[in-house]
Parts: C-alpha cells; structure tokens; sequence
C-alpha cells in the first residue's frame, strides 16, 4: 500500500526500516509528497535479502547537465558483503487492456481446456460454448497463451500464440478448430482469432452485435434478418469478425443462407428485447459442424451468443430448417428500383394465401405494412411510396410459409 516512510535531505540518514522480506516499489518524490520524482522497484525478495541489512543510498544527479554531465540519479543497494552497488531498477506503471475468452472449438478433443498466460494459469476447466468475462490483461507487452487439454498441464499445451494488446483497447479472443491429426473434414487448425471489442451499447436503447464465423465444415455464407426486415446484413466465412451490428433492441429472426442468398440454411430466433439486452455489446458465434457425422459425430451447427459477463453461452433457438420451408413465390421481382412514387411486386405463387407486404427503413421501423387474401396463380401489386423520403429500404413479402426479401433505394 500507499505511505510514506520518511522525509530527508542531503547529508542524512532515514533510520533502519525493518521491512519483512518482499517485493516493494520506492517512490522519490518532492517534501510535499505531491510529486513523483521517480519511481524503482525494490525487489527484497527475489534479490535473496531474507535476514540482510543493507544501505540504499540516492546517488548521482537530477540534472546531470548542470553538473559536468556526472552519472544521473538513480536508488543504489549496498550488501553487508561490500562490492559493486546493486542500482534499483526503474519502475514502470503497468498498462492493461481489456479482454474476453470464448471458447468455440468443436473438436471433442479440447471440450475442456486451460488456458496459460506466460507460463501461469489464467482459466482452468475452461468449457466449450463458455465465455471468460472482460478482465484486464497487460498491454503493450508480448503475451504467450497456451491452451492445454484440462489438467494435462502447460507441457501438453496444443499451440502457443503470441498476442500483444494496445493500452486501454478491448478484445474479444475467440479459441477455434481442430487440434485432432485425423477424425474432422476439413481440418481447420487450431487458432486465436482476435478483434477489438466493446462492453456495452455505444448509445442508449441499443444493442451492438458482433458476429464470428467459427463452423469449420461451413462454406461462405451471407446472414439476413427477416422479422423485422432489416435484409442482408453481411458475408463472411470461417475464421472472420462481421463489425458491429447496432441495432434497436428488438426481437429479431437472422437467417443463415448459402453466400448468393438464395437458399436458407437455418433460421434462428435473436430475442434481444426478450432477453434483456438493452444497452448491451455481444458476441455471436456461428458454432459446431453442419455435418456432425464427418467430424467425429460432434456438436451439431448453431448460433450462440457471449454476454459481457462471460458464462454458458446462449443458444439461439432455431425457427425454420430449410428442409421445412414450402417455397410459394417465383420469379420474384420488385421494379423499378430506384423507385420515385410507386413499387411494383410481382410474383408466380402456387397457392392461395394471406399475404403480408412490409416496407422498413434501414433502420428498422415499419413504414408501410399492407395485408390481403392473394387467389390466383400469380401477386401483382402497385404500392404508393411517395411519401416516403428518399433513401434506402427493405421490402419484405410473406406468406404464413415463406419470405422472401428486396432492397430498394427511393429517389426524389
């Protein structure tokens, strides 16, 4: 702790302190105490002084150019044994960042791991589909991370990985593939995937959404969100970071489709408002195998969600598998696009139904929402958009069996 031992000035003794032997830092500072002049660690301990007494003497100049350019000041140690004097070295403030863990690799392998930073244990029985909270972690240094099988110990570890963290930044580190020689198809290798990260919403009534491709048998995919239009939302494959999402925190359907758009893979339930996530920054990871059978019969394909308070991750659970959608419109089409004052949607559709049509801003709110009874063999609509501001739009157009979904961009 913080106290202050003694004031002096040149020429004086500050009588023996009878310190228990360990690790301290001495501060010089000016007779107010307000002022740090300097600051040096004084490693009792780890110099083996137990049982010693020894002389620390400040020495040199704070100004060496005003005195014939002499050696500078510096806190030197003198030993009963007599010798060169030992100079205290100087102490630096430590400088952290801030970071979460999220273990996300599937291989049965590593289902449950530790997790070594320089050689010390930082997480152990360390879970798959856990999360670490955001702790603070020393910055602008070289770390080693080392992840070993749960108490195989750091001789086993399955890869060492050198990260250097930036001062005052935060990270989500997401530990993915496959450490296994044989059993997995594709084998991805096991690896760190690091990104800068946040804690909390960046504004009020929000929720900031960070994604990460880590399905190793998963090709490139585009993610959509359909409940309440907000479309595409982006493309990535494995081993990438889609940036933040900042959405309204509302519930929310994110389809999983091949990279085109066209097909739907799966379709998952993102409850943010549900869930109490308002104000909230979160990670979502595209987790497991699409074909568990091809990889050692291991966890199965889904979307998992990482709070900032670490933990079990959360499972999204699935709406629709494509294997379960009826398609009813073809030849899809919405003109012209850019649009002025009227929209045009024109279907083939093979069955009669209600249909819903809905336009939403890029921001998520419903401007238009139009219900019917469609009976024949194809939807032919006109809808009246010129009171609408120019800008950027989703078209939404749905059955009670499927959706499919346009951008559109408004001119005036």
């Amino acid at each position: 702790g913080e106290s202050a031992l003694f004031n002096f000035e040149y020429g004086e003794f500050a009588g023996y302190l009878e310190l228990p032997t360990d690790d301290y830092v001495l501060e010089v500072r000016t007779a107010d105490g307000e002022t740090i002049v300097a600051a040096y660690q004084t490693p009792l301990a780890a110099f083996d002084l137990d049982g010693a007494a020894i002389s620390v003497m400040a020495s040199g100049f704070l100004n060496p150019a005003d005195n014939s350019d002499g050696p500078a000041f510096g806190l030197f140690v003198a030993t009963a044994d007599g010798g060169d004097l030992i100079e205290l070295p100087l102490y630096e403030e430590p400088v952290f960042a801030r970071a979460q863990i999220i273990h996300n690799a599937a291989d049965l392998a590593a289902a449950s791991v530790d997790v070594f930073v320089n050689g010390d244990a930082f997480v152990e029985d360390f879970d798959f589909r856990t999360a670490t909270p955001f702790v603070d972690v020393p910055a602008g240094v070289e770390l080693e991370i080392d992840i070993a099988p749960a108490g195989a110990g750091i001789e086993n570890s399955v890869g060492a990985f050198a990260v250097t963290l930036d001062q005052d930044e935060t990270y989500v580190i997401v530990a993915n593939g496959i450490v296994s020689e044989e059993g997995y198809d594709p084998v991805m290798d096991f690896n760190l995937y690091a990104t800068g990260a946040r804690e909390q919403a960046t504004e009020e009534g929000q929720t900031d959404l960070l994604v990460f491709h880590g399905a190793t048998d998963a090709p490139v995919v585009s993610v959509w969100e359909t409940g309440v239009g907000a479309g595409e939302l982006f493309v990535f494959g494995y081993g990438d970071f889609a940036g933040y999402l900042e959405l309204a925190t509302l519930d929310y359907t994110l389809d999983v489709r091949t990279e085109d758009g066209e097909t739907t893979v799966a379709s998952y339930s993102a409850p943010l408002a549900s869930l109490g996530l308002e104000g909230t920054a979160i990670t979502v990871v595209a987790s497991g195998f699409l074909t568990p059978e091809n990889n050692s019969n291991g966890p199965a394909f889904g979307l998992f969600v990482a709070t900032a308070d670490g933990g079990e991750l959360v499972e999204l659970p699935l709406v629709t598998n494509v294997d379960n959608i009826q398609r009813v419109f073809s030849n899809f089409k919405v003109y012209p696009n850019p649009a002025r004052d009227n929209l045009n949607i024109y279907a083939d559709i093979n069955i009669s139904d209600n249909v819903t049509i809905e336009i939403y801003n890029i921001i998520g709110t419903r401007v238009i929402s139009r219900d019917f009874v469609n009976s024949s063999e194809a939807l032919q609509e006109t809808i009246d958009i010129s009171s609408l501001p120019q800008g950027t739009y989703i078209v939404n157009v749905m059955t009670s069996n499927d959706v499919v979904t346009r951008k559109i961009n408004i001119l005036k």
